[in-house]
């Protein structure tokens, strides 16, 4: 599943193709890619033909296309395989081509949404006054946000009495965190996954948040985190992270800082990838 870094790629990819640019046609090839638009295939297409499209804006992992004329955005879905694509118009259509967006500016190129497990889609939302499409209006800002509160979410970790990892993918918390990058911050920060966030001091906590950004700013220096074809940049190319990864993925490999190998365990239908050193389990009381 992408998270913050690769839907950012792909946003700023949007920015620079697709800001701007007026709608002509909407082709909607599947009924599952618009199945989140309460109208349907004919309805999204109506309604979207003929409105140029602002930037394009992100919270944590959530991806939308607001619309200049009204008070209405495009909602981007990835699931686990969606793909936005700026492509030439004569291009050969994808195998899982799903919804196709033409313009009207003679500029050659179309947007295509491409999913090959059909867990994605668009869909036509109303905004909230903040700007947000309003099904995603209870989303907890990302910590690359400017305005992302560190004081008010060190009160929120001490007060939700949890674990630490189940804190960092809390999306009501803190938006944009995945097991993956979840993972690659707590070995920085030598904190074992099942940590008590009540523990956590004020001090340890923006340190873990500086991790997170750490991480998730080194992996957007690459284009994001690709394991296979299904995550791509919206010119069709892969991120270079995976080269990076200091835990997710490397069971059994030596830890970078202290040489232990790394361990794995199953974690909320999940796998949590941890040193068993540099990251001690915390004592079960009796």
């Amino acid at each position: 599943m992408p998270e913050l870094p690769e839907v950012e790629v792909v946003r700023r990819g949007l920015e620079r193709w697709v800001a701007g640019r007026t709608v002509a046609a909407v082709e909607v090839l599947h009924p599952r890619a618009v199945r989140r638009h309460a109208g349907g295939g004919p309805d999204f297409a109506a309604r979207l033909g003929g409105q140029t499209i602002g930037v394009p804006q992100r919270r944590g992992k959530y991806l939308w296309l607001p619309l200049l004329e009204r008070d209405l955005s495009v909602l981007g879905h990835l699931g686990m395989s969606g793909q936005l694509l700026v492509q030439p118009e004569d291009a050969p259509d994808e195998k899982h081509l799903r919804i196709r967006l033409r313009f009207d500016d003679g500029a050659g190129t179309e947007l295509r949404f491409v999913d090959q497990r059909t867990f994605g889609g668009l869909s036509l939302h109303e905004n909230t006054a903040d700007g947000l499409p309003d099904v995603i209006a209870h989303i907890a800002r990302d910590p690359l946000d400017p305005l992302f509160d560190e004081g008010a979410y060190h009160l929120a970790l001490r007060a939700k009495r949890t674990t630490v990892k189940r804190a960092l993918l809390d999306q009501s918390l803190i938006s944009g965190v995945g097991n993956i990058y979840a993972d690659e911050a707590l070995w920085r920060a030598k904190l074992h996954y099942e940590r008590p966030t009540a523990a956590l001091t004020r001090l340890r906590s923006a340190e873990l948040l500086g991790h997170v950004r750490d991480v998730m700013n080194a992996a957007l220096d690459v284009g994001g985190t690709s394991f296979d074809s299904l995550y791509v940049n919206v010119n069709g190319e892969s991120g270079y992270f995976d080269r990076s990864l200091d835990a997710y993925g490397r069971e059994d490999e030596p830890c970078r800082r202290c040489g232990t190998p790394m361990r794995r365990r199953a974690w909320m239908n999940r796998s949590s990838y941890f040193c068993p050193r540099c990251q001690r389990a915390p004592r079960v009381s009796s």
